[in-house]
């Protein structure tokens, strides 16, 4: 994640980008050739400690150029990347091998390394490359740096712009959240609205993948660590798994802050380990200038939320409080005590609540190049911006990993052995 300035959201716009005809392979190979600059210039700045650009440049500069027949322009922002991992590793108490950059990526300087001229990506060395689809939202705001990734046969631009926050509103009421393995639950006294998680989706591809593994595995040889095509088969079911997490995280946190939004209310939720979904939250929330509220998840669907005495089972996930008679299912009742505690949490801050009757805002989809905007819907090669949030706001990144074995996996809402 880039960070942002005080009161700037940073973003960044994903488009997918073709070079000229016959230009193809030559660009590939230089990224191939940076790859290799960018992994020799960090060796070389961790060794000497080059951490200034002045001293970076005169130890790394005409072997860039030379050896690896860099741009000049390209050839800077080679050592200056570099830099910025030999910092991030540096600084690591916990570091260990020098980090290595195994995928084709560029990172570009805006007026430098590449610049935007009407539908076409220029860069440093000669080459252009047609944009397909771009989201003319956020024209209006400059460009910064960007990184050119190739990826299955396909080149990608990754341009960065700062974008200002939007001022929070007083919240007139609170929209609180719970999520089970099943289902998510999202409401308060008046609102009541339930989804299905992708827990179940995501983790059938999981298993497949799991299969796989224990198939071509013996106890003296694991055969699907050395077989591509095996190991490629893996990756894609991993992937796919994650794909279909962040696709679901996506869409019912944008939903859930445009409710917010159109009511004028404030969102609580449980501070828990759901990561990728309370990070999705997080944006769309500070992204509309919804105001957020983390609770605390100790007891909210195990006691009454009239009278706060112990709830007892009344069937399948269904609760009764013996003393004021209240009974509900134990989401629901999770949900009225994460609103009453964001409630109480809003009146300790001085937040004043009154009837909602704030108007919907809702986001526009990417279009073609100069092409107006279109309804949402289904097109060709329109892909939707991806957002970050800086540091200062958002203090843990999300990451989706895979380690080994596979009930280890990490989607974002914790191992395998939690969900099931």
């Amino acid at each position: 994640m880039s960070s942002g300035d005080e009161g700037l959201l940073t973003l960044t716009i994903k488009m997918r980008v073709s070079p000229e005809p016959g230009s193809g392979q030559e660009l590939t190979n230089l990224m191939r050739r940076y790859r290799e600059a960018l992994n020799y210039a960090i060796e070389v700045v961790i060794e000497n400690k080059a951490l200034s650009l002045g001293r970076a440049h005169k130890l790394l500069y005409s072997v860039l150029k030379e050896r690896y027949g860099l741009p000049s322009k390209i050839a800077q922002d080679c050592y200056r990347k570099a830099i910025t991992v030999a910092k991030s590793w540096l600084r690591n108490p916990k570091r260990g091998k020098i980090p290595k950059v195994k995928t084709l990526k560029l990172w570009l300087t805006q007026g430098q390394s590449y610049r935007v001229k009407d539908c076409c990506i220029e860069l440093s060395g000669g080459f252009k490359l047609e944009i397909t689809g771009w989201d003319r939202r956020y024209d209006s705001y400059p460009n910064r740096e960007a990184r050119l990734v190739y990826r299955n046969g396909e080149f990608f631009l990754m341009i960065t712009k700062q974008i200002p926050k939007p001022s929070k509103y007083t919240p007139k009421g609170v929209l609180a959240m719970d999520v089970n393995k099943k289902e998510i639950v999202f409401g308060n006294g008046v609102v009541r609205e339930r989804r299905e998680t992708a827990i179940e989706r995501a983790l059938h591809y999981k298993k497949l993948a799991e299969k796989l593994q224990q198939k071509y595995s013996s106890a003296r040889y694991n055969a699907w660590r050395r077989r591509k095509g095996i190991l490629r088969r893996i990756g894609h079911f991993h992937r796919k798994a994650c794909n279909i997490i962040e696709d679901w995280a996506k869409k019912v946190s944008r939903e859930i802050a445009e409710l917010a939004k159109r009511h004028q209310y404030a969102v609580a939720r449980e501070d828990l380990s759901y990561r990728k979904l309370s990070f999705w939250i997080d944006w769309q929330c500070e992204k509309l200038g919804v105001p957020i509220i983390p609770v605390e998840p100790k007891h909210t669907s195990s006691i009454c939320s009239s009278c706060s005495s112990r709830l007892k089972g009344n069937g399948y996930r269904r609760l009764k409080c013996p003393r004021c008679g209240l009974e509900e299912d134990r989401d629901r009742v999770a949900v009225l005590n994460i609103e009453r505690r964001a409630l109480g949490l809003l009146n300790l801050s001085g937040g004043s609540l009154t009837a909602p009757t704030a108007p919907q805002m809702t986001d526009v989809t990417p279009n073609r190049c100069g092409e107006p905007n279109r309804p949402s819907g289904r097109g060709g090669g329109q892909l939707l911006p991806r957002f970050h949030i800086s540091r200062n706001w958002f203090e843990e990144r999300m990451w989706f990993y895979v380690s080994k074995p596979l009930y280890h996996i990490i989607v974002g809402w914790g191992t395998c052995s939690q969900l099931i």
